[in-house]
């Protein structure tokens, strides 16, 4: 499960919070507009969490990858968008 502690780690000046839960986390990047979904699987440990990605609020949600934790997921979510700034480089 996602706790406050973990939650404490998604900066409001970086994402618009769309939804927190013990289960799921759905953020928008505010550099990239790009949509978020973190799902914790608590599967094969507590923490473990899925990472969904999608362009656009129109657009289905794909599977960006996986972390051990939400700081760990954050941290993806902020490299991806800064390659995603740099032009894909």
């Amino acid at each position: 499960m996602f706790d406050t502690r973990q939650f404490e780690k998604i900066n409001p000046q970086y994402f618009n919070i769309i939804m927190l839960s013990e289960h799921d986390v759905t953020v928008q990047s505010r550099n990239t507009g790009h949509y978020w979904y973190l799902h914790n699987t608590d599967y094969p440990s507590e923490g473990n969490c899925v990472i969904f990605h999608k362009h656009k609020a129109s657009h289905p949600y794909h599977l960006h990858g996986r972390a051990g934790t939400l700081p760990q997921a954050v941290r993806s979510i902020k490299k991806h968008d800064k390659w995603q700034m740099n032009g894909r480089k």
